[in-house]
């Protein structure tokens, strides 16, 4: 029978704990990040392979940190499989003094759980464009959360200063943007006037009624509001910092999601992810690196369980009844969920199918769940079949 080894993976070093097929320990101990101790450790894993006939490796974090350790034992033709963090977490809990947490104790728990589990997820060495995707999604998740807590942040410097104008402007739209830019207290908006702002406003690519409804707007709130509030002066320049900081981010945003979308045009995969109605750009490229290959995945309900979209049956005794599923990735699940929304605009078969669910009682939250999860199949048997989608034509109803 095969040994099973564990890798818990950190930053600085990682620990390495090797048991064989009846549990019992072979060796445990600290490998630092670096290519010559990673190379011992994988002499010492090819002696265990070969006295023990076979060894599977299991890794608690893929990429990042995770990201030279992973190459190299890939490169050494060494079996390796994902363990999630929350799963070894949860498997620790459930051991004898489960609550005491260190290296050494989750290496060996993540040995135990490839050991007695049959279903979890090998790790390939990925394609170097499904590499750059991953990373550039990750970028622009990153750079959308970060300009979303900026956005707050605008908002509330700038209610507090001057709320009447916060309530008009709009600062995910560029001309929002370019106005806070240059005007933001009471006696800038009104010294300056409604044909100068225009002007500005303009100068910088805003269109005529958007630049001149705006300025006008601005004037009839900064008119309506004379008290000066104290430090006025340093929270208005703090939010032309914060509105130019948001225009530079959101030109880096368009460029990002420009060269997402060339990498997802020339994916094996994207122009069939990309058929099926609401699934943009952005979502396939996030559909694509959360995913990776559907191969991997035996029908459309392992990815709808993956996604936390499956219902979960809980039984206990005479009792049974199914309930939503509070665990997989979210990340995914919102990918379906938010794709699903889109396609009630674009697509009549799924917006028949919301509409049915809706007459069926469930609130609007629980119809987008259904039509995700059914959506789910439909991308399975799209990629299974290497097949765009073909909407089917609705039923004609006879008077």
């Amino acid at each position: 029978m095969s040994a099973t080894a564990g890798f818990d993976i950190a930053k600085e070093f990682h620990w390495l704990a090797v048991i064989d097929d009846r549990g019992r320990p072979l060796f445990d101990h600290r490998v630092d990040n670096d290519p010559e101790s990673i190379e011992q450790a994988i002499t010492e894993l090819h002696a265990v392979q070969t006295e023990h006939a076979g060894l599977t490796i299991g890794l608690d974090l893929m990429g990042g940190v995770a990201g030279l350790l992973t190459a190299m034992l890939l490169a050494a033709d060494l079996r390796c499989v994902h363990l999630p963090g929350l799963a070894v977490n949860r498997a620790r809990r459930g051991t004898r003094g489960g609550e005491n947490k260190s290296d050494p104790r989750d290496a060996k728990v993540i040995a135990e759980q490839v050991m007695l589990r049959d279903d979890l997820r090998i790790v390939d060495l990925p394609q170097e464009s499904t590499v750059n995707l991953r990373l550039l999604v990750s970028h622009r998740t990153a750079m959308a959360k970060d300009t979303t807590a900026r956005i707050n942040r605008l908002r509330d410097l700038l209610t507090g200063i001057h709320p009447g104008l916060e309530r008009i402007v709009d600062p995910t739209q560029k001309s929002s943007l370019m106005l806070l830019s240059r005007y933001v207290t009471p006696a800038e908006v009104r010294r300056a006037g409604t044909i100068r702002i225009a002007e500005h406003l303009r100068r910088h690519g805003a269109h005529r009624p958007t630049a001149e409804k705006l300025a006008d707007t601005a004037v009839t709130a900064a008119r309506a509001q004379r008290t000066a509030i104290v430090g006025e002066r340093r929270t208005a320049q703090l939010i032309r910092e914060l509105a130019s900081e948001l225009l530079a981010t959101k030109a880096r945003l368009k460029a990002l999601e420009a060269e997402i979308e060339e990498l997802v045009s020339v994916q094996p995969d994207g122009a069939l992810i990309r058929s099926l109605p609401g699934m943009g750009a952005i979502l396939t490229a996030e559909f694509i690196a959360l995913v990776g290959s559907i191969g991997r995945f035996a029908s459309g309900d392992a990815p709808a369980a993956a996604a936390g979209l499956a219902p979960v049956l809980s039984q206990s005794g005479k009792i049974r009844y199914s309930r939503s599923a509070t665990g997989g990735d979210k990340a995914l699940k919102r990918v379906f969920y938010q794709s699903a929304f889109c396609a009630l605009q674009r697509d009549p078969v799924s917006r028949a199918y919301y509409d049915r669910k809706r007459s069926e009682g469930k609130r609007h939250h629980q119809a987008l769940i259904a039509l995700a999860r059914r959506r789910v199949n439909v991308a399975f048997a799209i990629l299974r079949d290497r097949r765009p989608y073909e909407q089917r034509p609705q039923p004609r109803l006879i008077a």
